[in-house]
């Protein structure tokens, strides 16, 4: 299937940096809580991710990450998550973040 480039416009893809991330033990699979700062336009968003073999939360405080800030708010369990942090699989399936490779202002749009 492909997209026209206007709908692909539609997906707002934003670097947020996570200030905060916490275990989500009611989770059906292993995963954290965060709270990632998208700037003073979007301000702190919330989200879930299962990401907890290659992160652990003292690392996640700090790092620039990738989200999509324009889907509707998706209830996950106990957590209301606004947006959809983003990654990739490993040769294992586990989730990778994905995150610029320089250092770029928090809350620019993918384009």
């Amino acid at each position: 299937m492909t997209i026209s480039f206007e709908e692909f416009m539609k997906v707002d893809i934003r670097v947020g940096e996570i200030t905060r991330a916490e275990p989500f033990p009611e989770a059906r699979k292993p995963a954290f809580k965060l709270w990632v700062d998208f700037g003073p336009d979007l301000g702190v968003k919330k989200s879930s991710a299962q990401i907890t073999r290659h992160y652990d939360v003292e690392t996640l405080r700090g790092r620039r990450v990738l989200a999509v800030v324009n889907f509707p708010p998706r209830q996950i369990g106990p957590v209301m998550s606004e947006i959809l942090v983003l990654g990739v699989p490993d040769e294992d399936g586990e989730v990778v973040l994905l995150k610029p490779d320089k250092d770029v202002p928090i809350g620019g749009r993918m384009f």
